[in-house]
């Protein structure tokens, strides 16, 4: 699968718009998580636009792939993209957070179906995705055996995780399980933002090197700049076509987009407000303006 200089240009535009859809939403709320759904809206463009195996007029289509949000609070940037993508209406962005709205400040399943899991409690998400992914496999060798016909096509599952919740110990079983089950349709992402809600994450927890010790689980690991469109395309295609197991580490600037809070960790769990949000969407039109005059 090749990327064209149009696409890309597209795909950075959609990442524009998730951007400015996030300090619309964020600011209409008056709470949430600004920094990390704004790093991560390339990778989302991206793998909504370019990579994913979905139909938004049918969000349930059994053949789907799947989207696991780990790191559920920076969920806006996973509402946004679907709502650019077709799975509802943009202007219902604007519910976030208030009271009966499908889109709740964590993903919660019973509020909005189309989702694939409900996230919040940090460290669960890698154990959903491989959980459902040993359960298609199941379910490809029952059909193919009942048919009399070989294993059906696999379906991939997509699981985004923070790097600050790799503090959490279940990541790391759900790594090891997945690298013993030989789950090559599983592919994770880590957003390597490098902050999480008490600072920086290797004044917290420190992680590195990173890479190396999840290359030591027997799995396959792509590190890139989360915010180069061709990177990113680069790393699913790799990942799609690996026989183990695959973690994406996306190297991303929390807050990306709104000059002031990039890579500043008190953005983590922080809104906009209104001057916030007006110095942040003056970020976002000069960014138009680079790609215009590219």
């Amino acid at each position: 699968m090749n990327i064209t200089d149009v696409e890309v240009r597209e795909i950075e535009m959609h990442a524009i718009e998730i951007r400015e859809s996030i300090i619309t939403m964020l600011l209409e709320a008056g709470s949430g998580h600004t920094a990390g759904p704004l790093g991560m809206a390339d990778v989302f463009a991206t793998l909504y636009f370019k990579i994913l195996n979905h139909n938004p007029t049918n969000p349930f289509w059994k053949n789907r792939d799947r989207v696991i949000l780990s790191n559920g609070h920076i969920c806006p940037v996973l509402y946004a993209t679907m709502a650019h993508a077709g799975y509802f209406n943009i202007a219902e962005l604007l519910t976030l957070r208030k009271f009966g709205s499908r889109l709740q400040g964590h993903p919660h399943r019973e509020f909005l179906s189309m989702l694939e899991t409900s996230s919040g409690p940090l460290g669960s998400g890698l154990s959903q995705a491989v959980g459902m992914a040993l359960a298609d496999r199941l379910d490809r060798k029952t059909k193919a055996g009942s048919q009399g016909i070989g294993a059906h096509q696999h379906k991939y599952f997509y699981c985004f995780m923070g790097d600050g919740e790799l503090d959490e110990g279940q990541n790391w079983e759900a790594f090891m399980l997945l690298a013993k089950q030989k789950l090559h349709n599983v592919i994770c992402i880590i957003d390597r933002n490098r902050i999480q809600i008490d600072g920086d994450t290797e004044d917290v927890m420190p992680l590195d090197p990173l890479s190396h010790k999840l290359d030591k689980f027997n799995l396959s690991v792509v590190e890139i700049d989360g915010h180069d469109i061709r990177q990113i395309v680069q790393a699913f295609l790799i990942a799609k076509k690996n026989i183990k197991p695959t973690v994406i580490i996306a190297n991303t600037i929390p807050g990306k987009g709104f000059v002031r809070a990039e890579n500043d960790y008190r953005w983590h769990g922080k809104p906009p407000t209104q001057k916030d949000a007006d110095e942040a969407f003056d970020n976002m039109r000069t960014m138009y303006g680079r790609l215009s005059n590219n």
